[in-house]
């Protein structure tokens, strides 16, 4: 019987790669809904081709999972908003294939408690964590919940634009942000990649995700895209998952899991590749990495303060109201001013949201 699926973010890359992984898997997945925050007539083009109704709109998401039933949600919305749908359809008894970080990075704890209570599995989408989820599926149970004999999760990253440019940083452009030189992403994931914001969000992410503490998890800068990450056990045995860069590799198993299905992707050649190359991340070129650790230590909504921070410095960066430094300066000034106050329901990080778009437009303007 053909899978029910929702795709929430229907016109993203994320979600275009979906409608691609399931076009080219006919009879295995029945698309009830797909929704759009803009984007109408492609998301109504898309929606006819499969079927499916469609959604568009600020309420489009939420919708689309409450006025239908599916065993699966793809969720590839942008910040804060996925968070209420994961949410609906966790309470439906959706399973998630969760591709947008802010959910878990601004209310983990909430989101992953109302799965096991549900018994609803959340399968992750980013290659990183499929990686983890995929080197973890020998010895794990069905949430993916790390065994005790997991020494350290690593999380590799490919560096962005500007891992081998001059320190200076103070000049960068949106179009040289937007310049990645392995995916094509959203503007948003795209300017995070630049920052390295998006790995500090895997990071707190993989936290939540497989239940280890954050002096577990380590990032790699691999600028070839290859090893996709990897996880160590305290025998000193690494298991890593490697396959060309290809976010259809981790769609695709997100959807059919626990089953794998045949498909058409460049095979990994390593003799022709010759070479794999790793490196420690630079803190001073990537200051996010360390404001990520900082949230994490404060705890409380603190994660969620950065995700909004970051979300509205890199939404003033691409209007070209704040330069490229000015993200990382204006994260730090909203952890600095963070209140002591707890994330433990929608509300309370919907607050947290709200007090950090107010804090920061009230000193930067705009």
């Amino acid at each position: 019987m053909a899978k029910k699926l929702i795709i929430l973010g229907v016109t993203g890359s994320i979600g275009m790669n979906a409608v691609d992984v399931v076009s080219s898997n006919p009879g295995l997945f029945d698309v009830v809904a797909v929704a759009a925050l803009r984007s109408k007539s492609q998301c109504e083009a898309v929606a006819s081709v499969l079927g499916a109704r469609a959604y568009v709109g600020e309420d489009a998401a939420l919708r689309a999972v409450e006025e239908n039933d599916a065993d699966i949600c793809l969720l590839s919305t942008v910040g804060i908003s996925g968070l209420a749908p994961a949410l609906a359809a966790i309470e439906k008894g959706m399973d998630i294939a969760l591709a947008t970080k802010e959910v878990m990075v601004m209310a983990g704890e909430l989101v992953v408690a109302a799965a096991r209570s549900k018994g609803v599995k959340i399968i992750p989408v980013d290659s990183e964590h499929s990686a983890i989820f995929q080197c973890l599926k020998p010895v794990r149970d069905d949430i993916g919940v790390a065994p005790k004999d997991v020494e350290k999760l690593i999380l590799t990253a490919s560096g962005g634009p500007f891992l081998d440019e001059p320190a200076d940083l103070s000049s960068v452009t949106v179009a040289q942000a937007l310049n990645h030189p392995r995916w094509k992403m959203g503007q948003k994931v795209t300017v995070d990649s630049a920052t390295m914001m998006n790995k500090g969000f895997e990071m707190i992410e993989a936290r939540w995700l497989f239940d280890v503490e954050m002096g577990k998890i380590d990032v790699v800068v691999h600028p070839e895209s290859i090893v996709h990450s990897l996880v160590t056990y305290v025998d000193g045995a690494t298991l890593a998952q490697l396959s060309p860069p290809d976010m259809r590799v981790a769609i695709q198993y997100a959807l059919t899991y626990p089953e794998r299905v045949p498909a058409e992707r460049e095979a990994l050649d390593l003799a022709r590749l010759g070479a794999l190359t790793f490196r420690a991340p630079d803190q001073r070129r990537f200051p996010c990495l360390s404001l990520v650790r900082q949230a994490c230590a404060m705890g409380g909504c603190a994660p969620a303060i950065l995700a909004a921070a970051d979300e509205w410095a890199v939404g003033r960066f691409l209007e070209g109201r704040i330069g490229y430094l000015d993200i990382a300066r204006s994260i730090s000034f909203a952890l600095g001013k963070a209140p002591d106050m707890p994330c433990d329901s929608l509300e309370a990080v919907m607050a947290a949201n709200d007090w950090t778009w107010r804090t920061l437009t009230s000193q930067f303007g705009g």
